[in-house]
């Protein structure tokens, strides 16, 4: 190309809460529906007469969010209809923040191979999410399941750059909403409507904007921002098309957009304020709670661990999980060491829950539990053997640690006798191993150490065990 280009973006990004009900009703979240339009009630199917009401829960996240966000708080919000009709909206209008959104004028670092850079968050507002349609042969079928649902909308200045910006952006706000415990960012529940442009470098001018709908996947997110600016850099080079303000789809096979409509505005939806919903005031008091509850920022969490020798690839683990950062550091409170933890929880957690084709997001393990089997083991009590084995009891059949290790013997405390005993009944039940350990086959040592470690279920220092098997081979 003979001219250089800059691209030029702007986020809108979906975030469903984790919240028990939907934002004006009391239906449960969309989580909580096994089959379609089971989670629906007059209000959020949109019965005339019903009156919405509002969700304290949702307002709390949003608020947590935009702290995140470094946002500004708005003491007052209001909520506005948005007017248009689809099949999957049963009122024809959605309540939606306008005028008076919950948070605004925040701002987010992002680190890239380019350096670090600010994104400006222009505002975050609180919003009913629409139902679902579900295509299939010659009908379409409406699920009202997900009507309702509570979103906040976090929409950015249009200060990013490339591709790679956007992504570690997403990825950022992934992260500091799991581990907040505000959204678990997954299946749908985070969804990103992308505004780009393309300008000659240099130019202040903003070049004709697309927006890229609903994309759930990062992966798509970035081959639809290359596919695009790439169209729009051929456009202004090229003249290959005509460049158009317009709403556009990206197909994930063929790797390329297609034009939906051209682009609403304002003046399309006919907003105007929801006369259904008082106004909410947020008093000094309120927003004081908010603050003191508000999760330690992800950056300065990541930095946390790193001191105390957690690996990079654990970290992300426990930054992407609100509930297995809250064990950690329930587990370290209770006068575990941090590192170790981490190792019974990423590792051990982990293997166990993998045998039975289970993830760590399945993991119901106290941390008073976890902490009663990792001192057991670091007071000298028992061996790491024998806490992995009391721990897949406890994750298994959630059985009392102490109970369990007295039950099965697995007391590192033995009565030397006690492993005298098992020593010479190993020896005498395999003459071939101790035959060969006489030739000289050191391994048969090993061989014959296995078998006492097997008889004793684990139990026993393994130490003592392999010094007095020692001597008894060497006599």
């Amino acid at each position: 190309m003979n001219m250089n280009y800059e691209i030029v973006i702007g986020l809108e990004t979906h975030v469903e809460l984790s919240t028990e009900s939907k934002i004006f009703c009391s239906c449960g979240g969309h989580s909580a529906a096994n089959e379609p339009n089971d989670c629906v009630c007059p209000a959020c199917s949109g019965m005339p007469g019903m009156l919405p009401v509002m969700n304290k829960r949702v307002v709390e996240l949003a608020v947590t969010a935009g702290l995140m966000l470094n946002c500004e708080i708005s003491r007052y919000t209001t909520f506005d209809k948005k007017n248009y009709y689809y099949p999957d909206l049963p009122c024809a209008y959605q309540i939606t923040q306008l005028n008076h959104p919950i948070c605004t004028n925040g701002c987010v670092p992002v680190k890239t191979s380019a350096g670090t850079r600010d994104i400006r968050i222009k505002q975050i507002h609180m919003e009913e999410d629409a139902g679902k349609l579900v295509h299939g042969g010659n009908s379409s079928f409406v699920d009202f399941n997900r009507t309702s649902v509570p979103l906040i909308e976090i929409v950015t200045q249009p200060d990013f750059r490339s591709a790679e910006e956007v992504v570690v952006y997403l990825n950022k706000l992934k992260s500091m909403f799991r581990s907040g415990g505000i959204s678990e960012c997954e299946e749908g529940a985070m969804r990103c409507d992308v505004n780009i442009s393309v300008r000659p470098e240099g130019s202040e001018e903003f070049g004709v904007r697309t927006e890229i709908k609903n994309m759930s996947s990062f992966e798509a997110i970035e081959r639809a921002i290359k596919y695009e600016a790439q169209r729009h850099m051929d456009a202004l080079e090229y003249e290959t098309e005509s460049l158009v303000q317009e709403t556009r789809r990206f197909d994930d096979v063929s790797g390329k957009t297609f034009a939906m409509r051209n682009k609403e505005t304002e003046a399309d939806y006919r907003y105007f304020p929801d006369a259904n919903l008082m106004p909410i005031v947020i008093d000094d008091e309120w927003l004081e709670e908010i603050k003191a509850k508000k999760p330690a920022a992800v950056d300065e969490k990541a930095e946390e661990y790193a001191a105390v020798g957690i690996s990079d690839k654990e970290i992300a683990m426990l930054l992407s999980n609100h509930k297995l950062m809250a064990l950690l550091d329930d587990t370290v409170a209770l006068g575990c060491n941090p590192k170790d933890t981490a190792s019974w929880i990423l590792t051990d957690c982990a293997g166990i829950l993998r045998k039975d084709g289970k993830t760590l997001n399945e993991l119901e393990v106290t941390a008073q539990t976890l902490s009663t089997i990792i001192k057991m083991v670091d007071s000298g009590d028992i061996n790491r053997n024998a806490g992995k084995k009391i721990l897949i009891a406890v994750v298994e059949s959630n059985v009392d640690p102490v109970a369990y290790c007295k039950e099965q013997g697995l007391d590192k405390k033995f009565d030397s006798s006690a492993i005298d005993s098992v020593i010479d009944k190993v020896i005498s039940e395999n003459p071939k191993a101790v035959e060969d350990f006489n030739n000289g086959k050191v391994k048969a040592l090993q061989a014959l150490f296995g078998a006492c470690m097997k008889e004793l279920r684990g139990a026993g220092d393994p130490a003592v065990i392999k010094e007095l098997l020692e001597k008894k081979m060497s006599k």
